[in-house]
């Protein structure tokens, strides 16, 4: 079963190779910690690393894993999270619904993401990682308490007392203004630090903000589909409303899954769903922008996949949650940070990517 959705922001610092928050990371003759430099998240306390990472595959059956998951697949995840945390990201996204029995997953990614906390903290007490997670706004959820109840069960699957981040995963059929009174008392009896939406048009994270903030709660983030070649956000005034209410943007599916890595060809398409989304002739098209993109990683010494999610960190007011899958992906994206593309070549590459018809990467959560 799926849920189809039709609506769809500083300086960047790290490295591939910084050991854990306590490494850091140099650009020309400055050197900065990476885990002094995290970005709030929009008006409230939280603050997180300027690039995530996302959960969304980990225990998947039904989009990801080429529709199996077994034991070498969790041990990928696991080294993924690894080399996430020791490369200093620590902004780790989920939801109750991946990899759960709604998307025909195999084990919950909120449970895998827990083991591998508990994991990492009984070697490194110390060791502070930031867990966003979701409500599914399903037809049957009605009112505040769902959210709540919903909740607590996220709760109980990761192990822990609290999260950093709980958001609406898409607006409800009906009920939405107890969804966000349910986030509100969410804030106050101190299960969450923070509170956003995901998946929120315009009109409806103005509405969503005013009545938190009636309540003296922030709205923290507004999660959406944002990439190079899919840039809704910006289009629709989501990114611009974001920026004037000081919400802060989190970009989901930032490489485009996988597309913009150029690790895709028309001769040699994605498998699965992927595949009927990212065509053959999609990605003859795409073809020159991907060529731009390796030839201004060449000058920065970065991959394609690192200069895309540049590119997003370049827009302000964006905190990409790139999906990784292994500790090689991983590691390849705290490389996106420690340097920064010019407005020139920021200029250049939106101007090519808008010369694309732009694809929905992300067709439809997976229930």
């Amino acid at each position: 079963m799926a849920l189809h959705i039709s609506n769809a922001c500083f300086p960047v610092l790290g490295h591939s190779r910084v050991q854990r928050t306590r490494a850091v990371a140099s650009e020309g003759s400055a050197t900065l910690k990476i885990d002094e430099e995290k970005v709030k998240l929009g008006g409230s306390d939280l603050k997180v690393t300027r690039l995530g990472i996302g959960a969304w595959s980990w225990g998947d059956t039904s989009y990801w894993n080429n529709f199996e998951w077994n034991d070498r697949n969790e041990k990928d995840a696991r080294n993924a999270f690894i080399a996430s945390v020791d490369s200093g990201l620590t902004f780790f996204d989920t939801a109750e619904v991946y990899g759960s029995r709604f998307s025909l997953g195999a084990i919950n990614s909120e449970v895998l993401l827990g083991r591998y906390i508990k994991e990492r903290k009984q070697k490194d007490p110390e060791i502070e990682i930031a867990v966003a997670t979701k409500f599914a706004a399903l037809p049957w959820r009605l009112g505040r308490q769902s959210v709540l109840a919903a909740l607590k069960d996220s709760l109980s699957r990761l192990g822990l007392s609290s999260v950093e981040l709980y958001q609406l995963h898409w607006p409800g059929i009906w009920g939405n203004e107890g969804y966000i009174d349910g986030l509100g008392d969410a804030v106050e009896q101190g299960l969450v630090k923070a509170v956003g939406v995901s998946n929120y048009s315009e009109k409806r994270l103005g509405e969503a903000y005013e009545k938190l903030k009636k309540r003296g709660i922030p709205l923290a983030s507004n999660q959406v589909n944002y990439s190079l070649i899919y840039r809704a956000p910006e289009e629709n005034g989501v990114k611009a409303a974001c920026d004037d209410l000081g919400v802060t943007v989190i970009a989901y599916s930032p490489i485009a899954q996988g597309v913009l890595t150029g690790k895709y060809t028309p001769e040699n398409p994605p498998t699965g769903p992927r595949g009927r989304i990212y065509t053959p002739e999609f990605l003859t098209k795409l073809q020159p922008l991907l060529k731009k993109i390796t030839g201004i990683g060449e000058k920065y010494n970065k991959t394609s996949a690192q200069v895309a999610l540049n590119w997003l960190i370049a827009q302000d007011n964006v905190v990409p949650i790139p999906g990784a899958k292994t500790a090689e992906q991983a590691s390849e994206f705290a490389g996106a940070l420690g340097w920064r593309l010019t407005d020139e070549e920021v200029a250049e590459l939106r101007s090519m990517a808008s010369e694309i018809k732009p694809v929905i990467g992300f067709p439809v959560e997976k229930l």
